[in-house]
């Protein structure tokens, strides 16, 4: 059985409360990413996704130099590094969520996205069905 452990991104990019939404917007850009782990020390206090920055920061008319701490997400929902794969696709797909933050005794461990469960080809039923469900409930919320 395959572990998050072994298919995660432990190499993700972080930020702290302190930084400003500008400078998340800028890693967000020169990573090409969405989705960066909010850190204190190596304490997961939460994410910010390029959803918070443009719905709680920029529409809400809130300077470059606003803290994440005013845009984050805190409640957040983690799995563990020894968790099985099939498990985190269950919880992704359940959840309608693409990507969790990897988190053992309070500590940013890395990533598992539902890429990471693709690319990798393990258990890609599950990263399907996860996607397909995210994406099904994903296009209702543009329905008129």
């Amino acid at each position: 059985m395959r572990k998050i452990a072994d298919i995660m991104s432990d190499d993700c990019v972080t930020v702290t409360p302190q930084d400003n939404i500008y400078q998340v917007a800028m890693l967000m850009k020169d990573h090409d990413i969405g989705f960066v782990p909010v850190i204190e020390g190596r304490k997961l206090v939460g994410v910010v996704t390029d959803r918070d920055l443009v719905i709680r920061g920029y529409a809400d008319k809130l300077s470059d130099s606003t803290s994440v701490r005013e845009v984050l997400t805190e409640d957040v929902q983690t799995v563990s590094s020894n968790m099985s794969v099939d498990e985190a696709a269950t919880i992704m797909a359940s959840s309608q969520i693409r990507r969790l933050p990897v988190v053992d005794d309070g500590q940013l461990m890395g990533v598992v996205s539902l890429g990471d469960l693709a690319v990798r080809e393990i258990f890609v039923n599950e990263a399907g069905e996860a996607l397909s469900d995210i994406s099904e409930h994903g296009n209702q919320t543009f329905a008129h």
